[in-house]
């Protein structure tokens, strides 16, 4: 169940992540979230909604992973370390606080799904 749990907290902050991307990226909230200028965040907006929508794939997945008949459950881990990676990548190009908001929570869950698996 804890995994479980983990496996759906992942999803949901993917989920946050998408709507930031996509649909607060220009505004106040998300230029003060990610730091921008409103001059870069008008200029860097459809990058940021591609990002977003990789966001939601994972989410997407993840959820996918969990309602689905066992043999497809072996997502999960592919999608966890895709969060991983894509929060350590994002660590060390862009902000380092995303090693501790994406890669870590990720992390978490795959130690958890890979201990207790369902």
């Amino acid at each position: 169940m804890l995994a479980t749990i983990a496996v759906i907290l992942v999803a949901v902050l993917h989920i946050v992540f998408l709507v930031l991307e996509m649909f607060l990226w220009k505004r106040p909230v998300g230029q003060r979230i990610f730091g921008v200028s409103s001059e870069f965040a008008g200029q860097s907006a459809a990058l940021a909604a591609n990002q977003g929508l990789y966001n939601g794939f994972i989410a997407a997945g993840l959820l996918l992973g969990l309602t689905s008949p066992q043999q497809y459950q072996h997502s999960i881990v592919f999608l966890l370390v895709c969060a991983i990676l894509a929060g350590v990548f994002g660590a060390i190009t862009a902000k380092r606080s995303i090693l501790w908001i994406q890669a870590a929570p990720a992390a978490i869950a795959l130690l958890l799904w890979l201990r207790y698996p369902q």
